[in-house]
């Protein structure tokens, strides 16, 4: 199959985005010819790297590249500080210094841990990314946001540092556990309803060819999303204006995510949070109650929740709302569509909408 390729263009710190099926095996290759390091380490979790670890080292040994493999335990309940300490030590105790690089494998969990070690280790290491998830390869592993959570909140640590390169191998959706697949779709509706509603259109009438995997149809899902992701981080790397954007479900949904203690998955709350946001959006007159429920069948035909459970304390979501690191000064700003493919950034969201969304949701 043809290789599709995106780019970031970030000047001198611009990258190609790879997407190919069965492209895991020739990413030595890639590694070989650019040569970002003498030696790497591929940080994974431990069931990825039950399904990819050894072939990978296998596939870099053979193109003459010296790798190792570090696992951690998998889950979000891993994306913490501790977790960056042991990895970093053990890099320490192996030898680790600026001329090597590190790999990550695996899903976002893994690619924030794996690009903030990147950043702090020897104050700067070169990192690569090979998602394994929907979600990493569509969102997470473009753009450079690394981080980890604090008991306070989700992502309120972290750093703005880019990958070497991309590696999206589409083949390896196939070992992906089905709720995954759904949670990363929720960050692809994200993209139609931010920018682009042809690409809307098109989530809509091939919703059994996605959850087929055809390869024709997720290739094209998942360039699209990098080419809408490249442009806005393009445009404005570090969140200061329009790269807010991608966040459109991402204020309630955080919120949602932390409440519950992160039993529920990333993607699934972000399903939660657009369709809170479509409603809040009706709620402040920017949006028609029809394109507020064509966000919401389309989130529900995709298999994911259209609404707050109703065990989550409300007052405990307010409160990760007041802490969200898009929070300035005590104003929780929202993204929120005007139309499906168009979306603005305000703060000028009244508390008692935010309750009866919360309350009805």
């Amino acid at each position: 199959m043809t290789e599709t390729l995106v780019t970031v263009g970030l000047d001198e710190r611009s990258y190609p985005i790879h997407i190919r099926s069965g492209l895991l095996a020739d990413i030595s290759m890639d590694l070989q010819e650019k040569q970002f390091a003498s030696r790497y380490g591929v940080i994974s979790d431990e069931y990825v790297a039950g399904l990819y670890g050894e072939s990978l080292l296998q596939s870099l040994s053979n193109a003459g590249i010296q790798a190792e493999l570090i696992t951690f335990p998998r889950g979000e309940e891993s994306k913490n500080l501790q977790t960056i300490a042991t990895l970093a030590s053990e890099l320490a105790r192996r030898g680790f210094d600026r001329s090597d690089a590190l790999i990550a494998l695996g899903g976002g969990v893994t690619g924030d841990v794996t690009g903030f070690l990147a950043s702090i280790y020897m104050r700067g290491i070169p990192f690569v990314q090979v998602p394994t998830t929907l979600l990493a390869q569509v969102d997470s592993s473009v753009g450079g946001k690394t981080g980890v959570d604090i008991p306070e909140g989700k992502n309120l640590i972290g750093t703005f540092y880019q990958p070497r390169s991309v590696y999206i191998d589409t083949d390896v959706l196939q070992t992906l556990p089905r709720d995954e697949l759904r949670g990363g779709l929720a960050e692809v509706i994200k993209y139609g309803v931010i920018h682009d509603a042809d690409f809307f259109a098109f989530l809509g009438s091939n919703r059994d060819a996605v959850f087929d995997l055809d390869r024709n149809v997720i290739t094209r899902l998942i360039a699209r999303c990098c080419e809408i992701k490249a442009w806005v981080v393009e445009q404005d790397e570090r969140e200061g204006g329009l790269r807010r954007i991608l966040n459109f479900g991402h204020t309630i949904g955080h919120a949602v995510e932390a409440a519950s203690s992160f039993r529920i998955m990333h993607g699934m709350a972000v399903g939660i949070g657009m369709c809170a946001a479509g409603d809040l959006a009706v709620k402040t007159g920017c949006l028609s109650r029809q394109d507020a429920h064509e966000i919401r069948t389309m989130v529900e035909s995709y298999g994911l929740p259209v609404s707050v459970p109703a065990e989550l304390d409300r007052d405990v979501i307010k409160k990760y709302l007041l802490i969200d690191k898009k929070t300035i000064g005590g104003r929780v700003f929202y993204v929120l569509p005007e139309t499906i493919g168009k979306v603005i950034i305000t703060d000028q969201v009244r508390s008692e909408d935010v309750d009866s969304v919360l309350r009805n949701a």
